[in-house]
């Protein structure tokens, strides 16, 4: 089971939640269902997985007029004109990007979206093309959609360095609580690996579109035989919280450029960690945010960089820009995991903190839509019904993530297992942990399911 452990609640901000398992044998731990997605799994099961076909990926090219590829214009299309790529209906679970057996998967949640289209740029189309690049596939509700999942295979599809993301369509009703816009190209919310700018604080790029990806050629991490968990006991901790950019960015560090303020970085530094008598390190947030959020539009914090990260865009990818020279997203992955593996060998734990009471979107007045906001607002997202679909900022940030709503529960469920299992996390920091606590009309919860289910 998963332990969640209060350390302070002054302000009920800072909550330490420490998986107490063995790596090696990880526990389960279930959720309460969720009827839409228990659904989806039978409804699928129940319809075999439909007939196989042939499309064709048209490229976009962002032009004006939008282009949508149907049977006739397939048999139409001549081979410079589209990439031809074997697409099948596929599953609807697991969600996000999986390997099947006959190509890759694709799988995302949207109750109310009346049309999802996939969009890909392959690895051989030039970075700086890359959003005339797109290649769309439109879903079809009848083949891809059960339940509340729209799900589509592909043949043949690299197994990794595709950058992909979704065009989400439906109901224009504000006053509802939508916020559709089938003009962005939005991340899935469980891509484990984002791409967007390589280098942080490049404003050059300030306005970078971010894209999910994935990395299934990489071969497992090498952990090695004698590695262990450094389980130190809760009362014994001496936690050293640390920025991992900001803890060696600076000359000072005397690190080579190339690996100031990364994860290797860290590495580096484990020596003066172990002489302050450190055996645990707290790093503010390590998900993927944009550090440049604030320069994308005119306001009187244009000028500056979000150095913290409190200003989540994904929850199950480490951030990119992290990554030693400029290396991307599977880099970053994996000096975490270098980062993690070397601070454990020292006898040091390390601990995350998370944000989960809001992400990067904002509020309506000045939205950033790059991912939930546009797949299903009402559903991620705290929205007042009583005050024309108003997004509830129980934060103070814009907008409040909708953490007791089932479908919201088990992407943070999903999100701490990935951490721990994946990554080899010790334990977490819960930011505004109240918001975890609370219904999803905003009203504080005596028993909330999130942690109920958590301890």
């Amino acid at each position: 089971m998963l332990s969640l452990t209060t350390i302070s609640l002054g302000n009920f901000n800072h909550t330490l939640f420490r998986p107490s398992f063995d790596s090696s044998k990880v526990t389960e731990v279930k959720a309460t269902s969720i009827a839409s997605l228990e659904n989806s799994r039978h409804h699928f099961l129940n319809q075999g997985g439909g007939s196989r076909r042939e499309t064709r990926f048209r490229m976009n090219a962002l032009r004006a007029e939008r282009q949508s590829v149907t049977e006739e214009e397939v048999s139409e299309m001549v081979e410079t004109d589209a990439t031809k790529l074997k697409v099948f209906p596929g599953h609807a679970h697991p969600l996000g990007v999986s390997e099947v057996e006959n190509g890759i998967n694709f799988a995302i949640f949207s109750r109310h979206a009346t049309a999802v289209t996939l969009c890909l740029i392959l690895p051989e189309r030039e970075k700086h093309d890359r959003l005339e690049d797109i290649f769309e596939l439109a879903l079809d509700p009848q083949e891809n959609r059960t339940g509340d999942i729209w799900h589509v295979g592909i043949e043949d599809l690299h197994r990794s360095n595709v950058l992909y993301g979704y065009r989400v369509d439906g109901p224009q009703d504000w006053h509802a609580g939508h916020r559709y816009d089938s003009n962005i190209v939005l991340i899935d919310p469980y891509a484990k690996l984002i791409e967007g700018r390589l280098m942080f604080g490049d404003v050059s790029n300030k306005m970078q579109q971010f894209f999910g990806t994935y990395d299934l050629d990489s071969l497992p991490f090498d952990w090695g035989e004698d590695y262990k968990l450094p389980r130190i006991p809760e009362n014994d901790l001496v936690i050293y919280e640390m920025n991992v950019r900001a803890f060696t960015a600076d000359e000072s560090s005397e690190l080579d450029s190339n690996i100031r303020g990364s994860y290797l970085g860290v590495i580096e530094k484990i020596p003066h960690l172990l002489e302050l008598g450190v055996n645990a390190v707290e790093l503010l947030p390590v998900f993927e945010f944009d550090e440049l959020e604030f320069q994308r539009r005119h306001n009187p914090r244009d000028h500056m960089i979000n150095t913290w990260g409190y200003s989540t865009i994904n929850f199950f990818s480490p951030m990119s820009r992290y990554a030693s020279g400029g290396g991307g997203p599977i880099s970053a992955s994996r000096e975490f995991k270098e980062m993690v593996k070397a601070l454990h060998g020292a006898g040091i734990e390390v601990i995350l903190d998370v944000v989960y009471n809001h992400t990067n979107e904002s509020d309506d007045q000045y939205p950033y839509t790059t991912s939930f906001r546009g797949i299903d607002n009402k559903v991620y997202y705290m929205v007042d019904m009583n005050s024309n679909g108003e997004l509830l900022n129980y934060s103070g940030c814009g907008n409040t993530l909708n953490c007791n709503h089932p479908v919201v529960m088990e992407l943070i469920l999903d999100s701490l297992r990935h951490w721990v299992t994946e990554y080899h996390v010790d334990g977490f920091r819960f930011d505004l942990a109240s918001v975890l606590c609370r219904g999803t009309d905003g009203s504080p919860l005596n028993v909330p399911p999130l942690v109920r289910v958590s301890v």
